[in-house]
């Protein structure tokens, strides 16, 4: 859910990431909304359903939500208006394992990332040797909308961002 949360902060100030390719007439178009889907692991298979308007909701709110949505999705009762007008996923393999991943871009979103175990390492940090909680990341991106320079400064932005999780916490 903090993802989500900073994601919707990272979006605001990437709106490249925020968008979709109209490929017939080669158009960027921009969404004025932040709705995030979130790949849910069923036994029928991976879906991804959307959690509307993020960032006009609590971190609780959308926990409560994303919990509901993840119940229904394993109990095979999302409807199809569950699973559509998503600007942006993420995908998390940090329950199974692995330390990174090429997670495919949902068409037509641009974009998607995929979250992976977090673990702690030691980090050097104001010279002294530090316990660092460290989450890998790995974005995934349309090239005819995003290049690979905004894709690594929209991840930086999102590391920034998620070792504030206060600030996250506090907004609506």
């Amino acid at each position: 859910v903090l993802a989500m949360k900073a994601i919707v902060a990272a979006l605001k100030s990437f709106p490249q990431f925020n968008s979709s390719y109209d490929a017939v007439s080669g158009d960027i178009v921009f969404k004025r909304y932040f709705h995030i889907g979130v790949a849910v692991d069923t036994e029928h298979g991976l879906v991804v359903p959307v959690l509307r308007n993020v960032d006009q909701k609590t971190v609780l709110a959308l926990a409560a939500e994303l919990t509901d949505l993840s119940h229904r999705a394993r109990a095979r009762r999302l409807q199809i208006s569950d699973m559509q007008g998503g600007c942006f996923t993420i995908t998390n393999l940090g329950g199974i394992g692995g330390s990174f991943f090429t997670p495919i871009v949902n068409y037509p979103e641009v974009a998607i990332l995929g979250l992976s175990r977090s673990r702690t390492e030691l980090k050097l940090h104001g010279g002294a040797v530090v316990e660092r909680l460290m989450l890998p990341l790995s974005l995934s991106y349309d090239h005819r909308v995003i290049n690979g320079a905004d894709g690594a400064r929209f991840v930086a932005k999102l590391g920034s961002l998620l070792n504030d999780f206060f600030a996250l916490l506090a907004e609506a």
